[in-house]
């Protein structure tokens, strides 16, 4: 049998052409040196996260362009064949704003955190960790946007609308779908001028999403649609009557209707001395459940579902994604993780736990609901980070800011 560092070279080819994800491609390549030589890297107009300058003309009369930029969602853990204590899988988002700089984001929100533990090493060993990619997101930066910032987020520089992309003919062009602040759909495809903003449908749009290689939007009566690239809206989903928001997520290849229900809560002494603000902390819509939906594609209806089983669900603000419960190593399945204004901190903390808005947990078979911080066991997957990634990473020395985060290649 040959050794693994003498397999044909057309074989390796095949091989990294069925790998999903850039990630995969560098975790193959890293192997050892043939490996290496065999297979070119990510060309750069595909590798880079960021794209050249894209109109505003459309959906925004306050800037003279956007730069997109992609953010990606992994899951670092222990290989399986090191003996560990702690099997906790750890949870970031990372964006890559120029070759080389990545920043670090809560993993469901648009915050940024610009201080990071001492012990949290500055690149991270892809031989001695294993990291796989959960979901991605698209952002669109005005071009006033400084990466340097030191703020907490720089949210006062995005489109703060989510945005979706696909690619045509093999990654050389690509369309955009986001939402409008009317609440309609808006479409940009590459080399075009402006954005066409879709009229077809009365309610404002909910949620996008890329699901099987198309573009799928839900407006917030539940009605669902998929849209084509010359913007026809066709209705693939009856409506969903009852909550006040709905998320589209995918969950081992079927598409899931996330229906989230909305109360208007406050805290006892709220005083009108409080500057506007702060009202979020006192006042806010509070989530108290959720419904869950799965499509029948033939017949174009949502079927309730009752239970996740292995299955965990993400709702982030510019992404939603699953993962099994089996991945997370210390996560139970049959839950929801969502982002939630009641659920709200001030401030960061000395470990840069505390971005803003807290997220929130929504266990199906108990009804359970509360902030991340009751569920320690689940808080572990977040912030700090484990122990073990300071010990099984790359020590680099002299690098202390948030902008030289790497990644071993």
């Amino acid at each position: 049998m040959a050794e693994w560092n003498h397999l044909p070279k057309d074989l390796m080819e095949l091989i990294s052409k069925r790998l999903d994800t850039s990630t995969d491609l560098l975790r193959f390549r890293s192997v050892c040196n043939s490996w290496r030589s065999s297979i070119p890297p990510e060309p750069p107009c595909l590798s880079s996260n960021t794209f050249k300058i894209l109109p505003s003309d459309g959906i925004s009369h306050t800037s003279f362009g956007f730069s997109l930029f992609k953010r990606t969602v992994f899951l670092v853990g222990l290989p399986n064949s090191l003996n560990q204590t702690d099997t906790q899988g750890w949870l970031i988002k990372i964006e890559e704003d120029v070759p080389g700089k990545k920043h670090l984001f809560d993993p469901l929100s648009r915050c940024r955190s610009t201080s990071l533990p001492n012990n949290l090493p500055r690149v991270l060993d892809l031989m001695n960790l294993r990291i796989r990619e959960l979901g991605h997101e698209y952002v669109l930066h005005h071009v006033n946007y400084k990466p340097n910032s030191s703020r907490f987020t720089d949210s006062g520089n995005l489109y703060m609308e989510k945005v979706v992309m696909t690619w045509l003919n093999s990654k050389t062009e690509f369309v955009l779908l986001t939402i409008h602040a009317s609440g309609k759909l808006a479409i940009f495809k590459s080399g075009d001028k402006r954005w066409t903003i879709i009229n077809e449908m009365a309610s404002p749009f909910d949620d996008v999403i890329v699901y099987k290689g198309r573009f799928y939007a839900v407006d917030n009566m539940g009605w669902t649609v998929v849209v084509a690239m010359d913007t026809n809206l066709g209705l693939v989903g009856s409506p969903i009557f009852g909550g006040d928001k709905k998320y589209l997520v995918e969950s081992k290849g079927d598409l899931l209707l996330v229906d989230m229900y909305l109360s208007i809560d406050s805290d006892e002494g709220f005083s009108i001395s409080y500057v506007l603000q702060d009202i979020v902390r006192y006042m806010g819509e509070r989530t108290v459940w959720f419904k869950i939906f799965k499509l029948n594609e033939e017949g174009k209806c949502w079927i309730e579902v009752n239970d996740l089983e292995d299955r965990v669900l993400f709702l982030g603000d510019d992404l939603t994604f699953s993962a099994s419960a089996s991945e997370l190593s210390g996560c139970k399945g049959n839950c929801i993780f969502f982002n939630d204004d009641f659920f709200y901190s001030r401030g960061e903390g000395d470990d840069g736990s505390s971005f803003g808005r807290d997220i929130g947990v929504f266990e199906l078979e108990s009804g359970c609901m509360g902030p991340l911080r009751n569920f320690p066991d689940y808080s572990k997957m977040f912030w700090p980070p484990p122990d073990w990634v300071a010990s099984t990473s790359l020590e680099v020395q002299n690098q202390n800011q948030l902008e030289d985060l790497s990644i071993a290649k």
